[in-house]
């Protein structure tokens, strides 16, 4: 793809909050055994509905490999769902395909962000990744969008949220963290984020939530909702290894300001579980050195902060618990003029993630 030697931010681009118009969401197709449970059959199920419930709202594509393409082809039989063949290492295309940014003339062009599989070769989910940290790259080309790349930056779509007007919020556990971008202090940070998400604030969260295994991302925790006004993951269980976590987020957020100088409103999602693997789902995963282990002992980072803004629609994970009725109404009063879609999450999560995760969205041009 044609590659630019500028910046976002130089050339008059900025990346658009989620609630923006979309052109399309893409998706990338689970089979890696090592991760996915039984060959990927279930977590492949939980993707068909998650992309069947955002092609209802607006259009999807999903890249699939060639030893996929038939299968996928068939579970995926949606007149708003597009399978493309395209080649990866795993199924995190938030993390792993282009941030778009937009002009506000109808210009659109892409962020691609180096990829270490969030941590390279210090804490990092798997090796290769190489065919990963091309995948922004295919997606650009296949829609014919100028790219920047930021090579040796390492940065993942899941790490940041922005408000569409200036601001961008992260955490240090992920964005500070050495298996990143040892090279650089926080201000050089911000300076790469401002020119190329065009914003002009960063808020840094000390950190994400408990487990999450891409150290902390964002998306998992904390999101904006409007300008001003953020949903974070809390806890009021002083037992919760979160609860320390979500005092920490909010007194940030309380004592901080976003480009525009406004205070933040919080509004507040619970956690649900404690979720954990049950042996059954542990053992149908395939055992490979450098891969992350997946055990009945370990508390899953799960989380309805992980959804989805859609045109017309939100599209949030459930995981049959308790506080999965309360998550829809939240979700319902913040958006009262989209439909709340809810499906299951507990497949995903198994596999590191959950909706947020699996989906990035592409701006209308």
């Amino acid at each position: 793809m044609y590659t630019l030697h500028s910046t976002p931010r130089a050339d008059g681009y900025r990346m658009p909050a989620e609630w923006e118009q979309h052109g399309q969401t893409w998706m990338v197709w689970p089979e890696r055994p090592d991760n996915w449970r039984l060959g990927g059959k279930p977590a492949q199920a939980a993707f068909a509905e998650v992309a069947g419930a955002i092609a209802s709202f607006e259009p999807v594509t999903i890249c699939v490999s060639p030893a996929q393409y038939s299968n996928a082809s068939a579970q995926l039989d949606h007149p708003a769902i597009r399978v493309v063949e395209l080649s990866s290492d795993d199924a995190w295309a938030r993390d792993t395909g282009p941030t778009f940014v937009i002009n506000g003339q109808g210009g659109i062009r892409g962020v691609d962000w180096t990829f270490n599989a969030w941590g390279g070769f210090d804490g990092g989910l798997y090796w290769p990744w190489q065919r990963d940290d091309q995948v922004a790259d295919k997606i650009l080309s296949l829609e014919r969008c100028p790219r920047y790349r930021t090579e040796g930056f390492v940065l993942e779509g899941g790490a940041i949220h922005v408000d569409g007007e200036g601001t961008v919020i992260t955490t240090e556990e992920c964005l500070l963290n050495p298996n990143r971008n040892p090279h650089m202090v926080r201000e050089e940070i911000e300076l790469k984020l401002g020119d190329y998400l065009g914003i002009e604030k960063v808020i840094w969260l000390p950190n994400g939530l408990f487990n999450d295994e891409t150290d902390g991302h964002v998306d998992n925790f904390c999101c904006f909702v409007r300008p001003g006004e953020v949903l974070l993951a809390w806890t009021d269980d002083e037992e919760d290894p979160n609860y320390l976590r979500c005092q920490a987020a909010i007194r940030v957020l309380q004592a901080s300001r976003d480009a525009q100088g406004r205070e933040f409103v919080v509004h507040k999602m619970p956690i649900p579980g404690p979720i954990h693997a049950s042996p059954e789902e542990c053992t149908g995963i395939d055992k490979v050195a450098g891969s992350q282990p997946r055990d009945p002992s370990i508390r899953l980072a799960g989380s309805y902060v992980n959804f989805l803004i859609v045109n017309g629609g939100i599209v949030a994970p459930a995981f049959d618990d308790p506080k999965d009725d309360e998550a829809r109404e939240i979700l319902q009063q913040l958006f009262p003029d989209r439909r709340v879609v809810m499906v299951p999450g507990r497949e995903i999560l198994l596999g590191g993630g959950n909706i947020h995760c699996i989906t990035q969205q592409q701006p209308a041009a």
